[in-house]
């Protein structure tokens, strides 16, 4: 194995650790690996570095031509188990399993969560040579992973170590699957019926699509045949509604566990992203009442970390896919074409609840979508996969991989895609934590701490913003409604040091809720408001 690139994500540090840890500062580190398979949209599981991969596609992304997108041919019909550090490999064919598991082992965006030892999955959508045609896989399977590892290693029999059970409950694909005690949560995603069409379901080769819309939650009795007990659905058509997306483990400031589901697709007026993300408790959950999502927006890679010593939980998401970007000059662009991007991003939910989101670094090349980021299952957790960092006390860590997801050509290559504009990435990159001493602060990333008043709030046909500044700032503030549809440009221009004030143009606005954007170059802030 040869380390042949260093990106440095950042020059100061992220995150503010105790005084005895130092400071801390994440890099991205690509490693050179001979052995890797090339997917995108797989599920993985781990045991004692040793990786295991099922599923996912061969090929980038789909293609706009029902005949043409989501080609059987394109499946990934082998297991893998790899080996990081001894650069090895190993594989088996899905061939010697039943028809059913081989099936829906072949599957794109199954859901999946590692329990211990055991690796669960669930739907995925593909072709079925069953049913002639593409699906949803309404089952579950749960892996031993260990076992199948060494089985795979030594060249014996897999089968032993697959459990499989059919539900219709369980027929989704492109949502999230997680855990919390002693129960599942299966959040989002959708069932797809037939082969995709971007004309819609009733042009050309028809098709069923239809969005869970629904935080599904039950226990798993994995004996000698795999049940599920004490299901319940909790159904929201709004705020439910999105697949595709990012949902990461949280520490919410209460000290509580959960979940929260961050922004995905699609909105039901448009085919863009949502902007709002959903904070998911054991019982209940609410969309955050002030923050949206503009960077990093499809499902891709990311890292959970939580300071306790701070009570700050930090979000961070690299590269994919995002109606929004921050170029080169750090202007902020919005491309409805919803483009491939680079992007890495930091959202960070401190003491307060308060959620900021900022542009952290970048991706050596337009990847990161359909990928994902594996802790190593030795490093300090908090909950799931949440790490600790106030446990990293060593000068330098490991936090875990990025493998695989798509590799795109261009940012934009949906509407001239004939499968040669992407393809899966064998790209490997190991992410650090590394202790920097210079004395940054976590102020000094997030940039200046400015105290937005908008005042009244709600209000009927007139309001104010209010703001003092350290020094002579360029802010762009712009009003979106709930859509995420930007509704005004308020100002784009140069602020003044000291006091400002300025009255928002709202008199033309319907009545409704509405969030206030305040972009700086470097750091995104957001106020909701209501015009009653």
């Amino acid at each position: 194995m040869k380390r042949i690139n260093i990106l440095i994500l950042f020059c100061i540090s992220i995150f503010a650790l105790p005084a005895q840890f130092g400071e801390y500062t994440l890099k991205v580190e690509e490693l050179s690996l001979n052995n890797l398979p090339a997917l995108q949209s797989f599920a993985i599981g781990s045991k004692d570095g040793k990786y295991l991969f099922i599923g996912g596609r061969k090929d980038g992304l789909h293609q706009r031509q029902p005949f043409a997108s989501f080609l059987a041919a394109d499946n990934n019909l082998t297991i893998y188990v790899v080996d990081v550090e001894t650069d090895e490999s190993w594989s088996a064919s899905l061939s010697t399993l039943s028809t059913s598991l081989q099936e829906q082992l072949q599957s794109t965006n199954m859901e999946h969560y590692q329990d211990g030892d055991v690796l669960y999955l669930i739907g995925g959508y593909g072709y079925s040579s069953t049913l002639g045609d593409h699906t949803t896989y309404a089952s579950l399977v749960a892996v031993d992973v260990p076992a199948c590892i060494n089985a795979i290693v030594s060249g014996q029999n897999i089968a032993p170590f697959f459990k499989q059970l059919s539900d219709n409950r369980l027929q989704v694909t492109g949502g999230y699957l997680s855990k919390m005690g002693n129960r599942f949560y299966l959040v989002g995603g959708q069932k797809f019926i037939g082969r995709y069409n971007p004309m819609g379901p009733t042009h050309g080769p028809g098709f069923i699509q239809e969005y869970t819309n629904a935080i599904k939650s039950f226990e798993i009795i994995n004996g000698a045949n795999l049940q599920i007990a004490n299901y319940t659905e909790m159904i929201d058509s709004l705020d439910l509604h999105r697949r595709d997306y990012n949902m990461l483990p949280q520490v919410f400031p209460n000290g509580d566990y959960g979940f929260t589901a961050f922004s995905g697709v699609f909105q039901y007026g448009a085919d863009l992203p949502w902007l709002n993300v959903v904070d998911i408790t054991e019982n209940a959950y609410q969309v955050h009442p002030s923050f949206n999502q503009y960077l990093n927006q499809y499902h891709t890679a990311s890292c959970p970390l939580f300071s306790s010593s701070s009570n700050d939980m930090y979000s961070v998401f690299f590269g994919g896919i995002s109606r929004y970007y921050i170029d080169a000059n750090g202007i902020m662009q919005d491309d409805v074409n919803v483009p491939f991007v680079n992007t890495i991003s930091l959202v960070q939910r401190n003491s307060s609840g308060s959620m900021t989101e900022i542009k952290i670094g970048e991706m050596p090349a337009l990847l990161g979508s359909g990928a994902e980021f594996v802790a190593h299952d030795d490093i300090a957790k908090v909950f799931n996969d949440i790490i600790d960092i106030d446990a990293l006390n060593e000068d330098t860590v490991s936090l875990g991989y990025i493998f695989g997801g798509i590799e795109s050509s261009a940012a934009n290559i949906f509407f001239v895609n004939d499968g040669t504009q992407s393809s899966a990435s064998n790209r490997l990159f190991e992410v650090f934590l590394y202790k920097d001493n210079t004395g940054t602060s976590i102020d000094d990333l997030f940039g200046e701490d400015i105290d937005f008043v908008l005042s009244p709030n709600p209000a009927s046909n007139e309001m104010s913003l209010s703001f003092s500044l350290e020094n002579k700032t360029e802010l762009l503030i712009d009003i979106f409604d709930s859509s995420g549809i930007k509704a005004q440009i308020v100002a784009n221009r140069s602020f003044k040091k000291g006091k400002n004030s300025i009255n928002l143009p709202v008199e033309s606005l319907s009545k409704g809720n509405y969030f206030l954007r305040i972009f700086d170059g470097f750091k995104i802030r957001n106020i909701q408001f209501v015009l009653q």
